[in-house]
């Protein structure tokens, strides 16, 4: 008989979101002896040791690996890291020519973290965001310390203003309590309207995208 036609292709994500996707899952730690950065890639194992996959793309073609029994038994120590992406990876090498990573859309934001809206920030405290934020005296919280108790007397129903004071890093400085910006906040030292009690995270980060974190119990 006739062949069916094919299906139209269906775009299943938007291109911009999938270009962030296949952009991180290319910085995955690769397989040893393997080089980093070359393909976008994931692995899985399942529940007892069953299935070890490993699927990868570039903008050429998508291989993925599969190890297990054909009668789904058990193989204790069965990893797709350590037994399916190595063989992925040799995949890749036997295809011939160098990797192609995916063409970043016009569209996607592509910035250091001191120039990402303040809600995308990823405030970190053990590790500098840029070559500059290593230079100079270090950012850090110095009031209210990490783990302390702020009495504000908010029990009682009271408005009260909380102290935040920096030492070091570049200005401007962004405040961040909760994740959230806290306005008119550009300065070493300024202030925060708690709405109650109860913990909040408070961050710093300066122009060169160095970051500080606290967390306090306001009480």
């Amino acid at each position: 008989g006739t062949p069916a036609a094919p299906e139209p292709e269906r775009r299943v994500a938007d291109p911009v979101a999938a270009w962030y996707v296949a952009d991180i899952l290319r910085g995955a730690p690769p397989p040893e002896n393997a080089l980093p950065g070359r393909i976008s890639f994931k692995t899985g194992t399942s529940y007892g040791y069953r299935d070890a996959w490993a699927v990868g793309f570039d903008a050429r073609v998508t291989i993925a690996v599969w190890i297990g029994r054909p009668d789904g038994a058990s193989v204790p120590g069965l990893v797709g890291r350590s037994h399916a992406a190595p063989i992925l990876f040799d995949a890749f090498a036997r295809f011939g020519g160098e990797p192609e990573a995916l063409p970043r859309p016009r569209d996607a934001l592509v910035a250091t973290t001191a120039a990402l809206p303040p809600p995308l920030r990823h405030i970190r405290r053990d590790a500098p965001k840029t070559f500059a934020a290593t230079l100079g005296v270090p950012l850090k919280i110095a009031y209210p310390p990490d783990g302390a108790r702020v009495d504000l007397g908010l029990g009682e129903g009271a408005q009260a203003r909380l102290a935040l004071k920096a030492l070091g890093g570049q200005p401007p400085l962004t405040w961040m309590v909760d994740g959230l910006p806290v306005a008119e906040a550009m300065r070493r030292q300024s202030e925060w309207s708690p709405e109650g009690a109860g913990f909040a995270r408070i961050s710093v980060m300066d122009a060169a995208g160095a970051s500080d974190s606290v967390v306090v119990r306001l009480e």
